[in-house]
This record gives structure tokens, C-alpha cells and sequence, in this order.
């Protein structure tokens, strides 16, 4: 166990007869944190990288394809989320992160355009490019805060990254994909586990939550910004499909059904949801449990939804009134499941309950898989929509009821937002 103080660690600072050099590195408590210029600049790299995962669905439609692709993203997701923990904790503002930054991007953009050829030719430049993501910038951050409270956090996650770092370049150096998926696999599972077990580590102890002092209003902030990014890239999709092929009523059909579900999806997260999530874990006494299960593992479903969906919105635009497949099926319907499944995660995980106008949403869906092949590609594929569309509305209406039952205006001022907090859980 870390003999950090969480107060200490809250406001970014060492009691005065232990001075650190960290503290001039790390961001500032006294207010809420924002989202940098140069933040969002960084978010470019990964807009990339999702767009050529959803390529890479594409071209790969199989089992197998899928799989891999999936692996990919949880490396590429923990490569984003881990400097969005660290960017929590430092000042994208000072110098020296922002080199750190840097090299964290261009070893990004490397890793993004290995990602199609990663368990072919190609595996170990991705390999290589994922480890000094990984281990370079957390060998940055354990130097500058090696006599700091924090620094035994740092020193703990390293260790657990180095292990992971042995199987990622392991697994590269195998020829047979096989051996490579396993070994990867066996990664990102020391990877994803450590944080649960607070990253138990020889003679350091392990972690508990309450010593992750994260602020919680730039950890949501901070995962809003990826779901955009992945919304982004679909919505990318649809014009860039539309823009090569002739606009005939079928695909027109397709593109406002692509653009439609895009829409929904956002407005089932962002209606209000996300706004009250972010002001739950910002109040929160202990964000880094929330920002752990909440934000760190639940919004990769939700990312991965719209991803796969992604795919769904390109092939109804090729081919709207095409011969049905078991892949289109796959994620014409899984792509909207995942991100509905993947967002009533989130409200469980935020506010304590599940829904059950998504637990409808999803038994539709599954319907719709099930009888897939009595459908056309377009036709599958607007029932999606709909769903979505409709579970969308259901929110909004909802939402309005319960207002208008205890007494609180649809459309409140500033002041009466925070009186509605504990509606948020609805």
C-alpha cells in the first residue's frame, strides 16, 4: 500500500519539508480542470487509429477478424485511456509534458498505421510501438515523481506494463497467428486485471482507489471526447461512402439511416446522461473507483459499438438491396447492442440502476439478428436505426415526465440544474 495521502495527491502538491520536482509538472486543484488545446490535439492520432480499426473490421468480416480487431482496439484504448489518466495527474500545459506528449503522438501514428498489417508483417512494428507508448511514458512520469506521494502509484503500474511489454514483443516475434492472438491476448490481460488488483506489486504493496485523486469532471470530459472521436469517424464514413457511389434511392435510403443512427446514439449519451455523470464522479468521494470502472472499462463497449456500427453504415451504402450475410447481420444489429449495452453499464456503474428500456432495446436487436436473413441489408439496417431512434426518444420523454411529476421545469436555469442532480440516476 502507498503511503501517499490522498490530500496531498488531491491538490497536486508534497508537504513543504519534502519539496518535489514533480510539482511544478503536475496540474493545479484549486478548480475544476479543463480539457487543453494540446489534448485534443493528441486526440487526433487516435481518430486515425479508430478509422483504421473499423477499416480493418471491414476487410476482416469474419469471426477471427473480428476477434483480432478487438484485441487491437483494447491495446489502442489502453494506450489512449492511460495518458488520459496521466494528462489527469500533469500539466498538458508545461514544456515537458507536452514533449512527452509528442512522443507519445508520433509513436501513436506509428502504431495506428501498423494496426491492418499488426498479426501479419507488420506485428512487430506495432508491438514495438505499443511498448514505448506504454513503458516510455510511464518511465517519464515514475522519474518526475519518484519522491513524490504519487510516485509509488507510478512505480507499481511500470511493473505491470514491463511484464505485459515481454509478451507484446514476444508474441511479434511468433509466426503463426495463433501463437501471436495468444500471447497478446495473455497482454492485455495483465494489462486489464492490474488496475482491479491495484496493481499488487513485490515489495510495493498495491493501490487502492482512494489513492487514484483523479479529477473526476476532466476524466468524463476527457471519455465524451473519444465517444465524439468515434461518432467523428462514422459520421466520416457515411460521407466518404456516399461520395463514391452514385446517389440511387437505395443508397441515399442507407445514408440518411447511417447518419440517423449516428445522431441517436448521441443523443442517447449526451441528452443528459453524460452531464450528470461527470457532476456524479466530479462530487464524488471517491473518483478514482468511478473513474476505474465507469470511464476506464465501460466505454470501450460503448467505442466499440460504434465502431463495429461503423462498418454496418458502409456496407448498407455499397450494397442497400445486396444478399443478406451473417456478417452484415452481425453488425448491422451487434454495433447498435454494444453501444446500448455498453451505456446501461455506465448507468449502473454511475447511478446505480439499469434501465429497462434498454434491456428492451437489446431483446430487439437480438430479435432483429435472429430473423436477419428475411430482410434486405437496408431494410435490417433501418429496424437498427429505429431502435436506437426509438430507445432515444424514450429518454427524452422519460426524462420530461419526470420532471414535470416533481415539479421541475423541462428546460431549468443554471440554479435549478443542481437541484435535479438526484434525478440523474433515471
Amino acid at each position: 500500500m502507498s503511503d501517499a495521502h490522498p490530500e496531498h495527491a488531491a491538490r497536486g502538491a508534497v508537504p513543504a519539508d519534502r519539496p518535489s520536482r514533480a510539482d511544478a509538472l503536475l496540474r493545479p486543484r484549486a478548480g475544476a480542470a479543463r480539457v487543453t488545446f494540446f489534448e485534443l490535439f493528441f486526440d487526433l492520432v487516435f481518430v486515425f487509429a479508430v478509422t483504421q480499426l473499423s477499416h480493418r473490421l471491414l476487410e476482416h468480416l469474419t469471426a477471427r477478424g473480428a476477434a483480432e480487431t478487438l484485441l487491437l482496439l483494447l491495446a489502442v484504448w489502453w494506450a489512449w485511456m492511460y495518458t488520459c489518466w496521466t494528462t489527469n495527474w500533469f500539466d498538458p500545459d508545461h514544456p515537458a509534458i507536452r514533449l512527452m506528449l509528442a512522443g507519445v503522438m508520433i509513436a501513436g501514428l506509428f502504431m495506428a498505421a501498423m494496426l491492418p498489417g499488426a498479426f501479419g508483417h507488420n506485428g512487430m512494428w506495432f508491438a514495438a510501438a505499443y511498448v514505448i507508448i506504454q513503458v516510455g511514458r510511464t518511465l517519464f512520469v515514475v522519474a518526475a515523481t519518484w519522491n513524490h506521494e504519487l510516485g509509488r502509484n507510478f512505480q507499481r503500474v511500470l511493473f505491470w506494463l514491463v511484464v505485459a511489454a515481454a509478451l507484446w514483443i514476444g508474441g511479434a516475434l511468433v509466426h503463426d497467428p495463433g501463437a501471436r492472438a495468444g500471447l497478446w491476448l495473455l497482454a492485455v490481460a495483465l494489462e486489464y486485471l492490474a488496475p482491479w488488483h491495484g496493481y499488487a506489486t513485490p515489495l510495493l504493496g498495491r493501490s487502492s482507489t482512494a489513492e487514484w485523486t483523479i479529477d473526476g469532471g476532466h476524466m468524463a470530459e476527457r471519455c465524451q471526447l473519444f465517444i465524439i472521436i468515434a461518432l467523428g469517424e462514422s459520421v466520416l464514413v457515411t460521407g466518404a461512402t456516399l461520395g463514391g457511389h452514385t446517389p440511387t434511392a437505395g443508397v441515399a435510403a442507407g445514408f440518411v439511416s447511417a447518419f440517423a443512427g449516428a445522431v441517436a446514439l448521441w443523443w442517447i449519451y449526451f441528452d443528459h446522461t453524460a452531464e450528470k455523470a461527470a457532476e456524479r464522479i466530479a462530487s464524488s468521494a471517491d473518483p478514482g473507483r468511478l473513474g476505474r470502472s465507469a470511464y476506464t472499462f465501460i466505454h470501450i463497449v460503448m467505442v466499440a459499438g460504434i465502431i463495429v456500427g461503423a462498418v454496418a453504415d458502409e456496407l448498407v451504402m455499397a450494397h442497400p438491396g445486396g444478399h443478406m450475410t451473417t456478417g452484415f447481420a452481425a453488425v448491422a444489429a451487434g454495433g447498435p447492442a454494444l453501444f446500448v449495452f455498453g451505456h446501461a453499464l455506465f448507468k449502473r456503474a454511475v447511478f446505480g440502476e439499469f434501465t429497462r428500456a434498454r434491456l428492451t432495446a437489446l431483446l430487439a436487436l437480438a430479435g432483429l439478428a435472429a430473423i436477419a436473413f428475411a430482410f434486405t441489408p437496408l431494410t435490417l439496417h433501418i429496424c437498427a436505426t429505429v431502435v436506437v431512434a426509438a430507445l432515444a426518444l424514450w429518454d427524452v420523454r422519460a426524462y420530461r415526465l419526470r420532471h414535470r411529476d416533481l415539479g421541475v421545469p423541462a428546460m431549468p436555469s443554471a440554479p435549478l440544474r443542481e437541484a435535479e442532480a438526484p434525478l440523474a440516476e433515471h
